[in-house]
């Protein structure tokens, strides 16, 4: 097996671990006492930096997943999805489910957190090839670094994003809908590093046909470097209009909380941050034509660190443009503008290929 590449080689692995099933249209597989389907996504990725810095272009594999879609009964079902980007091995979506009713399931593993609708939308239909506006060698926002967007506050000072813990979440009624999760605060670094939790919670409202408005809390337990362990919170609030795919699509959210990566002030109190995002896009089918679908797009996102301090914000502007081929399968191109309060503005341009199999 020398030479074999890794993507090879777990694939391999996972058919080994099914038992000898057998692959229908190599698309699902009937192994032991479940039915899994087969699934994945790759996206490759050209980007430049203005920043002195970073480097000037990069190609890299930004994602390589496969998906396994496991279902033992309509009780019962799970999903294991690792991911090769940039050539190391990682987990995403690891998780064991029960889908009691449709206003109760129950999830546990690994999963993203109950927070904000930027990071809880998947890859394979946002409409930014970055979400944190990533410029390589620019960035320098206080706490959690990078540019000061609304999503790299949320990573970074992880309210949201992956983590290891249980979920409930469902529909009451035709309306509502929630989601709450209680993890161990680290990540997907595997244990925990003290014996608190972190909680977040989710509750949305359907006002319209095609207009939600939403509300998130995130409780993040952290530990200081004296050992100690210590809470932050965030909350936010979002509102879409629209949907992926579906003609014009809104999605506006803010998000403020205790950018607790700074030292905190002489009384004690952690510094608070707030951030705003604004994305909006229209996708437009093409008629008599290779192609599906062209979608135009444009993403205002801003960010204060300290909202103590004077010039330390900043605002990421993002046109872009998205060609689709089939469905989820496309080419997207971004051209990120990072000001900060002070310092030079920076750009980056990034194209995209996304396949969804």
């Amino acid at each position: 097996m020398r030479g074999a590449s890794p993507i090879a080689l777990a694939l391999l692995l996972v058919l080994a671990a099914l038992g000898s099933p057998t692959v229908s249209a190599q698309v699902e597989i009937a192994g032991r006492a479940a039915r899994i389907s087969f699934g994945g996504r790759l996206h490759s990725q050209f980007a430049t930096s203005s920043a002195a810095d970073g480097k000037s272009t990069d190609f890299f594999t930004r994602r390589a997943r496969f998906t396994l879609d496991v279902q033992v009964t309509p009780l019962l079902d799970a999903r294991v999805q690792p991911d090769f980007g940039g050539g190391e091995l990682d987990l995403k979506d690891a998780y064991f489910r029960l889908n009691l009713n449709p206003g109760l399931r129950f999830s546990m593993g690994q999963f993203k957190r109950a927070f904000d609708i930027f990071e809880l939308n998947s890859s394979t239909d946002i409409v930014v090839v970055e979400r944190t506006g990533r410029i390589d060698g620019a960035g320098g926002c206080a706490g959690p670094g990078g540019l000061c967007a609304l999503s790299r506050f949320t990573e970074k000072l992880a309210y949201a994003d992956r983590d290891i813990g249980v979920k409930l979440d469902g529909e009451l009624g035709s309306r509502l809908r929630y989601m709450a999760t209680l993890t161990n605060g680290t990540g997907t670094a595997g244990a925990d590093e003290n014996s608190g939790k972190s909680l977040a919670g989710r509750l949305s409202v359907q006002l319209l046909e095609g207009v939600s408005v939403s509300a998130n809390l995130s409780r993040h337990d952290f530990v200081r470097a004296d050992n100690d362990t210590e809470g932050a919170t965030a909350l936010g609030a979002d509102l879409e209009i629209g949907g992926f795919r579906q003609g014009t699509h809104l999605q506006l959210g803010v998000v403020g909380g205790a950018n607790w990566r700074l030292d905190p002030a002489a009384d004690g109190e952690i510094p608070r941050f707030l951030a705003w995002q604004a994305i909006l896009s229209r996708y437009l089918p093409i008629d008599a034509s290779s192609f599906e679908a062209v979608e135009p797009m444009a993403r205002a996102s801003w960010g204060d660190p300290h909202r103590a301090m004077a010039d330390d914000a900043g605002l990421l502007l993002t046109p872009g443009l998205f060609l689709y081929i089939r469905g989820k399968n496309r080419i997207g191109a971004n051209l990120d503008i990072y000001r900060p309060g002070s310092g030079s503005t920076e750009f980056s341009f990034k194209l995209q290929s996304y396949l969804y199999y």
